[in-house]
């Protein structure tokens, strides 16, 4: 980790795998994986991979203890619910080994939501949690999620996953962040692509990538780069103007910030 005021240089990474039938199904639209991968690169954790399986248990503890052991951090979303085909944690459980029983800490939480007779046994599953987890606590409907060395398993519904996300980033360690920026040239990608090649020899550290459009009966391109270094940043995008004037595209670009354009 940095020091206070200096900028973070590690390389921190992770994955997120998506566990359900219906997501596999075209019954759920994911709605969580683009605000995880935005959320992570905000605070300098760079998403490096995305798997999706079903709720199956040797599927998950395959998938959980090939990513755990790749990645500085696994984020897992959906199998936390009450219903019989929930079998995330019990999965998680198994991949570290460990056991698995009701936790009176989760009880306790949902003890202030629900009241005695409705904390019945289906919604107790919800606090079974493998031994020697933290707690993610949940806002919105008190289940928590949990972590457990490095691996985070959430909800699957969005807004809850979102308040479990806030709750847990504060302890992770984070690294040092991406910088983008976004030149649009009113031009296909094709008449971009030979010297957008030629600048990306020039800087091998920098990741650059085409990404057409078509709006308002324009075809064009965004072009986007990446760094983490910002003086290797400011000197592509320099070199990248030089080229668009080159080219006489300079009169058709401009550049936007990185969330308003695509890719």
């Amino acid at each position: 980790m940095a020091k206070r005021g200096e900028p973070a240089t590690d390389i921190v990474t992770a994955a997120v795998l998506v566990i359900g039938d219906e997501i596999l199904s075209g019954r759920t639209k994911d709605q969580n994986i683009g605000y995880i991968a935005d959320y992570l690169t905000d605070i300098g954790i760079q998403l490096q991979e995305v798997r999706i399986v079903a709720d199956d248990e040797a599927r998950i503890v395959e998938a959980v203890n090939a990513l755990r052991s790749q990645y500085t951090y696994l984020f897992t979303t959906g199998g936390i619910g009450p219903t019989h085909d929930d079998i995330t944690a019990d999965s998680i459980a198994k991949a570290f080994g460990v056991g698995i029983d009701i936790d009176e800490r989760a009880v306790a939480l949902m003890r202030a939501r629900y009241e005695p007779d409705r904390l019945t046994e289906t919604r107790l599953r919800m606090a079974r949690i493998p031994d020697g987890a933290e707690l993610v606590r949940n806002t919105v409907s008190s289940a928590p999620g949990f972590m457990l060395e490095n691996v985070i398993v959430m909800a699957g519904v969005p807004h809850i996953m979102q308040v479990m996300l806030d709750d847990v980033v504060p302890r992770l360690k984070t690294g040092a962040k991406i910088l983008t920026r976004t030149v649009r040239v009113e031009r296909p990608e094709g008449d971009v692509a030979p010297w957008l090649a030629r600048l990306q020899e020039t800087f091998p550290d920098v990741q650059m990538g085409s990404y057409p459009y078509f709006e308002k009966g324009i075809l064009g391109t965004n072009l986007v780069l990446r760094t983490m270094d910002e003086t290797k940043l400011a000197a592509a995008v320099k070199e990248l103007w030089q080229m668009l004037a080159r080219e006489g595209f300079d009169e058709y670009a401009t550049d936007v910030h990185p969330e308003s354009a695509a890719g």
